[in-house]
């Protein structure tokens, strides 16, 4: 796609959720998508390459959860995989500092190299479980927000995020249509954790049907020392 065609698109998609991205927004988000695509080809990273699905699917979802985020936050992006959303969150808010959590080494190289060719300040991509990354008593309980897309279910999820968040902090989760069962069966686990629900926001990506769903968990008391457990038990066997 050309950069004229692709400006248009995603100002145009930006201004439907209320963002006003300027020039510099625009390219960087422009090589953003051609990184993607010039790495998928090598490792895998995304199955959407289509370049209006990528602007829609991958950078407007992202960027949905922004007014969330007070200005000079410190985020984490829990299984970011290609960068989502933290990535996109850096380029439209410079002011927040981010970490981009991932389990796979070359998820993590292509990671640094989308930082170093779109200029990016005060954001790093870190190769850890979070598992092991969440006991860490310099990260753990140190960030204003959490957040994950399309990572695990919101019993699992909660054991991830909650743990790296400071009392009075948020986790959020990106969530796809479906998510009534979820949040049902949810409910215990966030409670252990030292969670609560405090906000469930159900809207559709502009100009389409696609249904999304942003939990906001604040986090309300310290979490117990042994959470998250071992690697692996959470997804494994999910608090109930």
């Amino acid at each position: 796609m050309l950069k004229e065609e692709f400006a248009k698109k995603i100002e145009k998609l930006a201004k439907q959720i209320n963002i006003m991205l300027n020039e510099k927004q625009i390219e960087q988000f422009y090589i953003y998508m051609n990184l993607l695509l010039e790495w998928n080809e090598k490792i895998n990273l995304t199955a959407i390459t289509d370049p209006d699905e990528i602007i829609l699917k991958h950078f407007i979802d992202s960027i949905t959860i922004a007014k969330y985020i007070d200005k000079d936050a410190k985020l984490i992006d829990v299984g970011t995989g290609a960068g989502f959303p933290g990535i996109p969150l850096k380029i439209i808010r410079n002011d927040l500092e981010v970490v981009l959590l991932d389990s796979l080494q070359k998820r993590i190289n292509f990671l640094q190299e989308t930082i170093n060719k779109l200029n990016l300040s005060k954001i790093t991509a870190r190769h850890f479980r979070v598992e092991e990354y969440a006991r860490n008593k310099e990260q753990r309980e140190k960030f204003d927000y959490a957040t994950s897309r399309a990572v695990a279910n919101l019993s699992t999820l909660s054991e991830y995020l909650i743990p790296l968040v400071k009392i009075r902090g948020y986790c959020i989760c990106m969530k796809g249509s479906e998510i009534q069962e979820e949040i049902k069966q949810s409910q215990k686990a966030i409670s252990i954790l030292g969670g609560t629900i405090e906000n469930i926001e159900k809207f559709y990506l502009p100009q389409s049907d696609i249904t999304r769903n942003i939990i906001l968990i604040k986090k309300e008391k310290i979490t117990p020392n042994k959470y998250p457990r071992k690697p692996g038990m959470p997804a494994k066997e999910p608090l109930k």
